[in-house]
């Protein structure tokens, strides 16, 4: 596999630090732009479950896009409840979408916080598929998704109440899948994050 080497891009707020990744042997068949948890709690591209998506990603042969939303890391600008962050989304997608086939699919993935950015973005990302892992649905009010989307939680999450998911998901008909006895972070369970979301966040 290839090394994402960061870099900054053009962004609404200024600059933008992102991490783009094809894979090193083969042209890429999708595309997956990864979304990180809260700025303002320590969220960043790098965090371990962001960064075992774009591996779960990149294995498949997928391109992946990571990057900070503004104000984390060397990303300009200040925290912006979701809005602002949605724009650096925004831009972090069109620059990536620029370097790939534009004829390919799109897997829009986020964690936490970023799940929130996620579905904001939908009207305009309208992805192939959607990966979201511990939603925040209890702090942030998320839009209705597709009936295909892919959502992982921890039975025992100390951050979003594993309630608070199922009442989310259970008037959309969403299925979800419950790690037992795993907190909102999947410390020791991300090898078993990456085969989960290998196997049905595949396109």
């Amino acid at each position: 596999m290839s090394t994402a080497t960061p870099t900054l891009i053009d962004g609404p707020a200024g600059p933008l630090e992102i991490a783009f990744q094809q894979p090193a042997t083969t042209a890429a068949t999708a595309l997956a732009l990864i979304c990180h948890p809260h700025p303002v709690h320590g969220g960043t591209m790098d965090n371990k479950v962001v960064q075992t998506l774009a591996k779960a990603f990149l294995e498949l042969g997928y391109a992946t896009m990571r990057f900070n939303f503004r104000g984390v890391g060397k990303s300009a600008g200040n925290f912006d409840e979701g809005i602002g962050e949605t724009e650096d989304a925004a831009a972090a997608l069109a620059w990536a979408r620029a370097r790939v086939s534009p004829s390919l699919p799109l897997i829009a993935a986020g964690f936490s916080f970023g799940c929130f950015v996620q579905s904001r973005l939908l009207p305009r990302s309208q992805p192939q598929q959607l990966v979201l892992v511990g939603p925040a649905v209890s702090r942030f009010q998320l839009a209705e998704v597709p009936k295909d989307t892919l959502v992982i939680h921890g039975e025992e999450d100390d951050v979003v109440p594993l309630d608070a998911v199922m009442a989310w998901a259970r008037p959309q008909g969403l299925p979800v899948t419950v790690f037992p006895g795993t907190g909102h972070f999947f410390h020791g369970r991300l090898t078993e994050l990456k085969a989960v979301v290998k196997r049905n966040g595949r396109l």
